[in-house]
């Protein structure tokens, strides 16, 4: 059973002290794809060594996440920009709106999300997308820039079934964590109305450990948790989740 996980920061400092553990409990549970998004300019050194040591498992994002849209924000692009042109990545990603810490440089995370959308327009590269309390403007820009070209992952989906249908509407695949084992989480009230060939998986460790790991420090080994609540929501086995998530995993992200 290959389970893949879309969405985990295993750069973070709060891996450094068991990171090589934390994989294998992974790998021991049949995780063996990890998709990595960036935050900005401070983590790259790190994203980069963890490729290095998992060259086979893990794949690097790039881009500008929205709660690093600052002052320093064309420092920031600046360096998305000459990274992109680098090297190749499998995404671009995490970008969006954050409206949850700031709403002070909403005007700069726009710019900052079309600006990204359009370079993974140019390199046929999928887009992740962050999304706090921010879906209309989210799908405000989704709508001005939809195209043949537009594909991805709304990650972390947390909106309503009307939300997640119009997200699937812009050929976004919806990233589904811990919170679909939330007893407040409200999704598993109606994620059998979405086919399954529209979710991926993801953890977004270290953040939003499933129950019954909640409020702990999530790892990408927890996906199980989400692995058996799809389970159930579908009425289908754990191995028939992770063989058609890991699929959809592959149609986003071409491998």
């Amino acid at each position: 059973m290959t389970i893949t996980d879309t969405h985990t920061h295993l750069y973070s400092s709060q891996f450094d002290e068991d990171r090589a553990e934390m994989m294998q409990r992974a790998f021991d549970a049949g995780i063996s794809r990890f998709f990595i998004p960036a935050i900005d300019a401070a983590y790259t050194d790190a994203m980069l060594d963890l490729e290095k040591n998992y060259p086979e498992n893990v794949f690097l994002m790039m881009g500008l996440h929205p709660t690093s849209v600052k002052e320093t924000i064309e420092y920031e692009l600046g360096h998305v920009k000459e990274m992109l042109d680098k090297r190749s990545f499998c995404a671009i990603g995490e970008i969006g709106i954050d409206l949850y810490w700031d709403k002070s440089f909403l005007k700069q995370q726009q710019e900052a999300f079309r600006t990204q959308i359009r370079w993974a327009k140019e390199k046929n590269l999928p887009i992740i997308i962050h999304c706090r309390d921010a879906f209309d403007e989210i799908f405000e820009i989704l709508e001005e820039e939809k195209d043949d070209k537009l594909f991805g992952i709304f990650h972390c989906f947390t909106g309503t079934l009307e939300q997640a249908k119009q997200a699937i509407s812009y050929n976004m695949k919806l990233g589904i964590g811990g919170v679909v084992t939330f007893k407040n989480g409200k999704i598993d009230q109606f994620l059998n109305e979405i086919a399954i060939e529209n979710i991926v998986l993801e953890t977004d460790s270290p953040y939003l450990a499933p129950t019954p790991f909640r409020g702990k420090r999530n790892e990408s080994s927890y996906i199980t948790k989400v692995v058996e609540k799809l389970s159930e929501i579908y009425e289908i086995t754990t191995e028939e989740v992770a063989s058609i998530t890991t699929q959809n995993s592959k149609d986003v992200f071409g491998f």
